[in-house]
């Protein structure tokens, strides 16, 4: 299979998506990765939990290092980063299931937090283009 197609509609895919679609993708893959993690631990599968917790974390930087500082409410959010980066790493470190869904869910709940803004914008833009 020739997968120059794909990769060439994966970046296209990605050229076209809005700031709020890509932060979603995000979350998206953060939250997959944090269940992923949860499994592999019930697994006993430490290699893979650690994969899954390590690339979590790179998420998490990514998402602190690209806020936008003019807005007060980065602060927050850059705080909030900061909780699951150690978070993360003490379940890391000492494999704590509790942490680790404690952490998921705040993730997730952010995450739809964040879905509903963009659904909002979104729907405030479409009706701002048709006045």
């Amino acid at each position: 299979m020739d997968m120059r197609g794909y990769q060439q509609y994966r970046e296209n895919s990605l050229e076209t998506m809005t700031q709020g679609e890509l932060l979603l993708l995000l979350y998206d893959e953060l939250v997959k990765r944090l269940k992923l993690a949860h499994i592999e631990l019930g697994r006993q599968q430490y290699e893979n939990f650690e994969k899954a917790v390590d690339r979590s974390l790179e998420i998490v930087h990514y998402l602190s290092d690209t806020l936008d500082r003019r807005y007060p409410i980065s602060a927050n959010l850059d705080r909030l980063y900061e909780f699951f980066c150690y978070e993360l790493n003490r379940v890391k470190v000492g494999r704590n299931e509790t942490e680790l869904e404690r952490v998921t869910r705040m993730a997730d709940e952010l995450r739809d937090s964040f879905r509903q803004a963009e659904k909002n914008s979104t729907a405030s833009q479409r009706m701002e283009a048709q006045l």
